[in-house]
């Protein structure tokens, strides 16, 4: 492989396994601002367990995702010299803004969210807990900003020429506020909070199919049930809005996206599919004219196809564009169903009864994460060839010093530094699962449960 392609692996690579941990921080944070809410309204101690108890898990998901992250800063430089030169204005300009509004936000009230239960008063705890929460998603606010720079570049000029040429901000508020910024933000805020919620229900879920926790898990799972229904319908309007975004700021990468190839012409709308890009067509089940629909209103409205763009200037995979895109979409549709039905069965008073839907709960906490994968799968190959949209080409962006044995080497070790910190995620977590959610004895009907039967057992033989 050459150094362009290997390039882009390891950094594809680092970036998709920091995102197993951020949205779980979002998602997490948002719950754990609505569990202690209702502590501080009801004084219901069982609210504080669960807050408790979730923040033990946010913060290995935080400690991780810090860790993670700083990697793909150095590698911007070593791997990706003439894009850092050409965008370090915009891009300096936005981490900086992390820095200071969002990541000191977020790590300075963690302190008091992990150490402060007994130290503060419980309104003073739960703005830290807000605190933590509001500096996830401002974090989140900056680095889709400076993503959605490179996807839609606006206010800016470019300064000297050639391998010289850098952009320059001319408009900070353009540049933050670009064409496609808050379509996506809100995707991606979204994304993230199903990614917390469903794991979740799927801790919860687990606990009542093995019978512990029986009483506070079910409380827990209403509540974060009727947010991912709420959110997950929401995520459908959103991804309506960014698609129709996309066929009007980026044209290539929606052709690419729904496997359209003809110039000018009323488009489908692909259920599933398969693209044969050396035949230039695609087969497969779609709605007549449901793309034209969704971005103009109209069944017969043309959208623009592949063949109006030179080759060298259409997405290089476009199959695997088409392909992560419907996977998200189907993953979104199979949690708007599952979240309703789980919603008809509580509503039925079947839903705690019904143990294949709450076997369904404790295996669906992987498809956000997998959803939230492909999607940004899905926006940095559907944006090829270009690593700054119209402006830079990726080929063009980066470092030619570095050779293609120096990248292979970092990659596998990379490769197995991510894998100890993925089992050891797992492992930890695993842990604190089984552990539970509080260390005292349970209480469930009035009963201790295993501590009462061993203390009968032992007085009936005596």
């Amino acid at each position: 492989m050459d150094v362009e392609i290997l390039a882009r692996i390891q950094f594809a690579f680092t970036v998709a396994f920091h995102y197993i941990y951020p949205p779980l921080s979002i998602g997490l944070g948002l719950l754990m601002v609505i569990f202690e809410s209702t502590y501080i309204k009801t004084k219901k101690e069982e609210y504080k367990k669960l807050v408790k108890f979730w923040t033990k898990i946010f913060a290995l998901t935080f400690g991780i995702g810090v860790a993670t992250g700083i990697v793909m800063e150095f590698e911007f430089g070593t791997n990706w010299a003439v894009y850092s030169k050409y965008v370090g204005d915009i891009f300096g300009s936005a981490l900086a803004a992390e820095g200071i509004f969002a990541f000191a936000l977020e790590s300075g009230f963690l302190g008091v969210l992990l150490f402060g239960w007994n130290r503060v008063k419980p309104w003073v705890h739960l703005v830290s807990t807000i605190g933590v929460f509001l500096g996830s998603m401002f974090s989140a606010i900056w680095i889709v900003a400076a993503n959605s720079w490179q996807q839609t570049p606006a206010g800016y000029h470019i300064v000297g020429e050639g391998m010289n040429a850098r952009a320059e901000i001319t408009d900070f508020q353009a540049m933050v506020f670009n064409p496609s910024f808050l379509d996506r933000i809100s995707h991606v805020w979204l994304g993230a909070f199903l990614a917390g919620i469903f794991l979740v229900l799927s801790v919860h879920a687990y606990y009542i199919l093995k019978g512990r926790y029986i009483s506070i898990s079910k409380k827990a799972f209403k509540i974060a049930l009727i947010a991912a229904a709420l959110v997950s319908l929401s995520q459908l309007v959103s991804g309506s809005k960014a698609a129709e975004g996309v066929g009007k700021n980026q044209p290539a990468k929606l052709a690419a996206m729904e496997g359209v190839w003809t110039e000018k012409a009323p488009a489908e709308m692909y259920l599933l599919g398969w693209v044969d890009s050396k035949h230039e067509k695609t087969s497969g089940l779609s709605i007549p004219g449901g793309l034209s629909y969704l971005m103009y209103r109209e069944f017969k409205a043309p959208v623009t196809g592949l063949k109006a763009f030179k080759k060298e200037d259409r997405p290089s995979q476009v199959n695997a564009v088409f392909q992560f895109y419907h996977l998200m979409i189907i993953i979104g549709i199979f949690l708007i169903g599952l979240t309703l039905l789980g919603s008809f069965m509580w509503w039925k008073g079947k839903l705690f009864s019904t143990r294949w839907l709450l076997r369904a709960f404790v295996l669906a906490a992987i498809l956000p994460q997998i959803a939230n994968q492909v999607g940004w799968f899905t926006a940095e190959m559907g944006r090829q060839p270009w690593v700054v949209y119209g402006l830079l080409r990726t080929s063009d962006a980066f470092s030619q010093a570095v050779s293609a044995n120096q990248i292979v080497f970092s990659l596998i070790m990379f490769f197995i530094l991510y894998l100890l910190l993925f089992l050891l995620f797992v492992y930890l977590l695993n842990k604190k699962i089984k552990k539970g959610i509080h260390d005292e004895p349970e209480v469930e009907d009035g009963v201790l449960r295993e501590e009462i039967v061993e203390l009968l057992t032992h007085k009936t033989n005596k």
